[in-house]
């Protein structure tokens, strides 16, 4: 577990800083590059395209580990506009309140 939270940490920080200098440098409106990309047929386009399924696929994951509560739809929201950013924050917490039990990270309190 104390990998796990290592990587999460220091992946966090590598991405945190990489955004910051790109978002100084060619400013924050990603949504229009990130689909443009994807309607222009690119392999930056393809690429975008699958990472848009990973964030989808991790905001259903979250809301189903929250039982689609109402907090679930909320954190799915951020999973798939959030990305790494929430993920590495949210599996981190997880980790410390599941006391670093991987079924419960992964499954829930009540599947677990």
């Amino acid at each position: 577990m104390t990998l796990f939270r290592l990587f999460l940490v220091g992946f966090l920080i590598v991405l945190t800083v990489y955004t910051a200098i790109v978002g100084f440098n060619y400013g924050w409106n990603l949504v229009p590059v990130f689909f443009a990309e994807i309607a222009a047929m690119t392999w930056q386009g393809q690429f975008n395209l699958d990472f848009m399924g990973f964030l989808l696929l991790s905001a259903i994951w979250t809301a189903w580990r929250n039982a689609f509560s109402v907090s679930g739809f909320g954190l799915s929201l951020l999973a798939a506009t959030g990305g790494m950013m929430f993920l590495t924050i949210y599996l981190l917490f997880l980790s410390f309140q599941t006391k670093g039990d991987i079924r419960e990270i992964m499954l829930g309190s009540s599947r677990a």
